[in-house]
């Protein structure tokens, strides 16, 4: 079932954003007087369509992409028969370079409004919820495996980052940390103070799926939430709002030790020390499960600050956030190029893209990755790579400052050229997602 939740997550995102990308060449074109002779979501073949004037609309029975085939126009269609013809005044090759310009970015263009206009809905209508610097250092961090690699340790204090001060625990993770060249962290252990710097090669870690959450999080105390009836918190007579103090007469003050304390003891009885909710003090022994669990859902006692945003603050904080999408793939793609980041830890294929949206169904979640990859989707169409609109616009833009048209044969086999790329990222992305996902 999760697997059908994320297939049709995948398959409605991609529909939403291939249509109003595509969209985008269509009115563009059609503003221009260009006559577009069709208009599909989904490649072919064909499974349900209309014609409405001079444009057949259509669904193709391959959802991962769609196209708008504009008259007079060597686009993936490689359809070349009209083009030793004259051109007639209705088509792509007769109007002027900057039109045709135009056309070619309608769709980054529409797509980056897309993720704009998605990104400040998101943010007028959830507003932010983060853990400020002051709630975050009453209690430190808790450092998993890849923080314990650069020499962090649980209950550590972050000052600094980058030598800079920092709001909130999302910007211990931001871009300007991951993409910096010598990223470090100002730490306070105790009563010393000292940088730690992040080894060489450890972004690649951390784009690594096995690693996936395993770097570093907010530390928190907690108390018992819901016990669970029938496990063996109930049985051993654990209460909502109990605090354990100790198990086996280790420290499980904080929700990190607890774990790690029943991760150890899998399988086996332990002994916890309880405060309860009126002061007083009990023991009690519980049976761990071979998860390490024993059966009740934390609270945690950590205050979480929330900002709600007017729809006019909102627009602002919406749109940063979607550039800083396109800001993070353009950094990412250098570190790609210098070698610090490997091209299979960071290309992601449909497999991986589903992975992302989740095994339920969200609404929230299906917007922000919906936004997410709009803007992906325009900085991807943007690449200077012969059959995407950024090979167009590379084109165009050399025939407007030089005032040469490169001859259509140039046209043909540099989208020939184009087709053989992206064919070849698709298959490698594709299987890259298998091997990632089974390894």
């Amino acid at each position: 079932m999760e697997g059908l939740i994320m297939t049709a997550q995948l398959l409605l995102g991609l529909s939403i954003l291939v249509g109003v990308h595509e969209f985008g060449h269509l009115i563009a074109a059609k503003a221009f007087g260009m006559r577009v002779e069709k208009y599909s979501i989904g490649f072919p073949p064909k499974i349900w369509g209309f014609q409405y004037g001079e444009t057949e609309y259509s669904f193709g029975a391959i959802p991962l992409g769609g196209f708008v085939k504009i008259s007079g126009m060597i686009d993936e269609s490689l359809d070349t028969e009209s083009m030793s013809a004259e051109p007639e005044e209705w088509e792509f090759r007769a109007k002027p370079a900057w039109q045709r310009l135009i056309v070619m970015m309608g769709g980054i263009i529409v797509n980056v409004i897309t993720g704009i206009i998605i990104f400040v809905f998101l943010v007028y209508s959830n507003g932010n919820s983060f853990v400020p610097k002051e709630e975050l250092n009453k209690h430190g961090i808790v450092a998993y495996e890849l923080g314990q690699e650069i020499g962090l340790q649980s209950g550590d204090v972050i000052l600094k980052v980058n030598g800079k001060d920092y709001d909130r625990f999302s910007d211990l993770r931001s871009m300007d940390v991951l993409f910096a060249d010598q990223p470090t962290y100002k730490v306070q252990r105790g009563d010393s103070v000292f940088d730690l710097a992040f080894p060489e090669g450890f972004l690649n870690k951390l784009t690594d799926k096995k690693y996936k959450d395993r770097f570093i999080a907010p530390r928190f105390p907690y108390e018992v939430g819901q016990v669970i009836a029938g496990t063996a918190a109930a049985d051993g007579g654990l209460k909502a709002k109990d605090k354990i103090l100790t198990i086996n007469n280790e420290p499980a003050l904080y929700f990190d030790q607890l774990k790690e304390i029943l991760t150890s003891n899998a399988d086996s009885n332990v002994v916890a020390t309880v405060k309860r909710a009126d002061n007083t003090t009990e023991t009690l022994t519980f049976k761990v499960s071979s998860e390490g669990t024993i059966g009740f859902q934390p609270r945690p006692l950590i205050n979480y600050q929330h900002d709600e945003y007017t729809f006019g603050e909102a627009i602002p904080i919406g749109t940063t956030q979607a550039f800083n999408v396109v800001w993070a793939n353009i950094k990412g793609l250098g570190k790609i190029f210098s070698g610090d980041v490997a091209v299979s830890k960071s290309l992601s294929g449909p497999i991986r893209i589903a992975q992302m949206f989740g095994g339920t169904w969200d609404w929230n979640k299906f917007w922000n990755m919906t936004g997410l990859l709009s803007m992906v989707l325009a900085f991807m169409n943007f690449l200077p790579i012969p059959a995407l609109d950024g090979g167009h616009v590379v084109f165009l833009t050399y025939e407007i400052v030089s005032g040469q048209k490169p001859s259509d044969k140039f046209l043909e086999n540099a989208q020939k050229v184009g087709m053989v790329i992206l064919l070849s990222l698709m298959v490698f992305a594709f299987f890259n997602d298998i091997v990632q996902t089974i390894f």
